[in-house]
C-alpha cells in the first residue's frame, strides 16, 4: 500500500496571490501579513496606525508589502485602498476584514451610550460590509477570490464582551453567510474566522489584563494556548486554494469553548 503523501510545509501556499488586510499594523493583522508574505503573497496593509503600518512594511520589504491609510468606516477610504491594490498589482485575491475596535466594558445596558454603540458598529460591522463590497467589486469580474472577516468567540455566545462588540461580531457572521449566498455564482468564497481570547492590545485593554492574565483565562482545551499566529495560520488556510470549497462558514478557533457550558453537564468543570 502506498504511503499517503504529505504536503511540504516549505511550499508557498499563496504564491502569486495579492491580499489586502485591514487593521494589519499590529496584532492578528500584522501576524497574518507576515505569514502571508512568507507564503508568497503580496500584502497591502490598510490601517489608521500609520507609523506602525509603515514599520511593518519596511520590515517585510517594499517588494512584498506596502501601506495605505484607511479608516474602514469611511467608504471612500476603503474604495481608495482597493483601487490602489488594483493599480499596483492588477488584482485582489484575498480580502481580510480584520480592523476592529471595542468600547468600554460597561456591564449595565443602562450605562451604554448610543454614540459608543454606533462607533463600534461603524468599524466592526460597517467596515466589514464596506471591505466586502469593494473586494467583491473587483473580484466579480475576475470570477474568483476569498473574503475573510475576523469574528470572535462573541460571534457565537453572549456574556463575553460588551453589547456593542458582541452585536457587531454576531452580525458579521450573518453578513458572511448572506454574501456567500450571493457571490458563489462568481466563484468567490466568503468566510468568517472567529478566535477565542488572545493577548492582543485590543483584548488586554478591554479586559484590563496582561499576557500572564490571558494565559489563565478559562479554556476547554488544555495544555495549549491560542495566539495571534494561530489565527494567521487559519486565515492562511481560508485564503489558500486548500479551502477551495469552503464558503459561508464561520470557522471557530476557540478550543471548543462555545460547545460547552463549563458550569453544568457531564463534562462540567470540577469545583
Amino acid at each position: 500500500m502506498e504511503a499517503v503523501s504529505q504536503v511540504s510545509t516549505n511550499v508557498p501556499r499563496l504564491e502569486g496571490k495579492v491580499a489586502l488586510i485591514t487593521g494589519g499594523a499590529r496584532g492578528i493583522g500584522e501576524c497574518t501579513a507576515r505569514l502571508f508574505t512568507k507564503h508568497g503573497a503580496k500584502v497591502i496593509i490598510a490601517d489608521i496606525l500609520d507609523n506602525l503600518g509603515h514599520l511593518v512594511c519596511e520590515d517585510l520589504g517594499d517588494e512584498l508589502a506596502f501601506y495605505v491609510h484607511c479608516d474602514v468606516s469611511n467608504e471612500s477610504d476603503i474604495e481608495s485602498a482597493v483601487n490602489t491594490v488594483i493599480l499596483k498589482y492588477g488584482k485582489l485575491d484575498i480580502m481580510i476584514n480584520n480592523a476592529a475596535i471595542v468600547d468600554e466594558a460597561k456591564t449595565s445596558i443602562l450605562d451604554n451610550e448610543k454614540s459608543e454603540f454606533d462607533r463600534v458598529i461603524s468599524v466592526n460591522l460597517t467596515g466589514a460590509f464596506l471591505g466586502t463590497k469593494h473586494a467583491a467589486r473587483v473580484m466579480i469580474p475576475a470570477k474568483k477570490g476569498s473574503i475573510i472577516t475576523i469574528g470572535s468567540v462573541s460571534s457565537s455566545v453572549g456574556g463575553v464582551a460588551s453589547h456593542a462588540y458582541t452585536s457587531s461580531k454576531h452580525a458579521v457572521v450573518g453578513l458572511t453567510k448572506n454574501v456567500a449566498a450571493e457571490l458563489g455564482q462568481f466563484g468567490i468564497r466568503v468566510n468568517c474566522l472567529s478566535p477565542y481570547v488572545i493577548a492582543t492590545p485590543l483584548a488586554m485593554n478591554f479586559f484590563k489584563m496582561d499576557e500572564s492574565d490571558a494565559s489563565s483565562v478559562y479554556s476547554n482545551l488544555k495544555e495549549v494556548a491560542l495566539c495571534s499566529e494561530d489565527v494567521a495560520e487559519a486565515a492562511l488556510y481560508l485564503g489558500s486554494d486548500e479551502s477551495k470549497y469552503m464558503s459561508g462558514h464561520n470557522l471557530a478557533l476557540d478550543g471548543g469553548f462555545t460547545v460547552i457550558n463549563p458550569a453544568f453537564g457531564l463534562f462540567a468543570k470540577p469545583k
